[in-house]
């Protein structure tokens, strides 16, 4: 038995400002490692239940999409909703483009009374990138006004009408970061109002370029934006130089240098070689000052983030757990407690 009061949520750990697995290895100092989902294109929850499935031990976060690409696939808060019913630590992502205000605030508060405890703040692709280009975008917020929005429900218990929350949003606050992109002498001030709006970690768009990014953590600490927030910076996979070549042209904001092109064409196996070049990666991350962890990207190849986890020996032994307890829990046991003695 607990003496917990089952009617209210768990308060958050001290200086933290979730209940969530994330947040707490981070601020713990520990290298921490997010994936992310490929939503299905189905209404059975056992396809998220089985992608999920490669990730357990593995990760301390997983990242559901929200119609990434201007493409739908099945909803972010859905996705999340179903990984908290096994003991997953859910990122969920929210994009500008399809929610105006009202429906982000409510799906925010339905997230966090679900146990979802992380959000990562987009603004979105324009629908023109998508499979149904004739779909009406909304972009009310964008993504700094939604860090704004979401940090004033948690920390000041308002919506934006100035209406009261009753019970505000315990969640971890997330962003998006290029820095890859050009200019690139603007992207450390760009994640500079992104902390200023309320980001607490970051995770960045694919790293396949060292020496770019060490440029960019290089203006990261010179402005102290390490100390403010938990860099992850995106890693994944290439299948081989002809995807690379292709998500090079076709995929805006992944940069890929001409010499890793060139090194997959020269590998007798070139999936083994963008699998070895992501380990490699990982390891040189894992060194660099101010990152504090990475965010795996393995679009439909998902069963190779353990090997790749495993194989670059960041996780120095730590075994990233599977179960936890979600606020609900507490209520929702005595209530089938309850609801079996009623039975018998």
């Amino acid at each position: 038995m607990t003496d917990h009061d089952s009617s209210q949520p768990l308060p958050p750990l001290p200086g933290h400002s979730s209940r969530g697995r994330l947040e707490r290895i981070l601020r713990q100092g520990d290298f921490a490692i997010t994936a992310e989902l490929n939503p299905p294109d189905s209404a059975d929850p056992n396809k998220v239940y089985e992608q999920a499935s490669v990730f357990e031990g593995w990760v301390d976060g997983i990242n559901a999409t929200d119609g990434s690409g201007a493409n739908c696939h099945m909803s972010s808060m859905a996705i999340c909703a179903l990984l908290t019913r096994t003991g997953h630590a859910p990122v969920m992502q929210i994009s500008c483009r399809d929610h105006n205000r009202i429906a982000i605030q409510g799906n925010v508060l339905g997230a966090a009374a679900m146990g979802v405890n992380n959000i990562l703040c987009l603004t979105g692709d324009g629908v023109q990138a998508g499979d149904q280009p004739g779909a009406k975008p909304v972009f009310d917020l964008d993504s700094l006004s939604l860090l704004a929005t979401i940090k004033q429900m948690r920390d000041e218990s308002r919506f934006l009408s100035g209406r009261k929350i009753t019970e505000p949003p315990q969640v971890f606050l997330g962003a998006a970061a290029n820095p890859f992109a050009p200019p690139h002498d603007f992207r450390a001030k760009r994640l500079q109002k992104k902390i200023n709006a309320g980001a607490q970690f970051i995770q960045t768009q694919y790293c396949f370029d060292i020496p770019m990014l060490e440029n960019y953590m290089a203006q990261v600490r010179d402005l102290g934006l390490d100390e403010k927030c938990f860099i992850l910076v995106g890693v994944g996979p290439l299948a081989s130089a002809k995807s690379a070549r292709w998500i090079r042209a076709n995929v805006p904001g992944i940069h890929i240098p001409d010499s890793v092109i060139s090194r997959l064409e020269g590998a007798d196996d070139q999936k083994r070689e963008g699998r070895n070049l992501c380990i490699e990666i990982i390891q040189q991350l894992h060194e660099m000052k101010g990152v504090a962890g990475i965010h795996v990207m393995a679009y439909r190849q998902e069963e190779l983030v353990s090997d790749i986890v495993h194989q670059s020996g960041v996780l120095k032994g730590r075994k990233p757990w599977r179960k936890e307890v979600n606020p609900g829990d507490y209520a929702a046991a005595e209530a089938m407690e309850a609801i079996l003695h009623e039975v018998d």
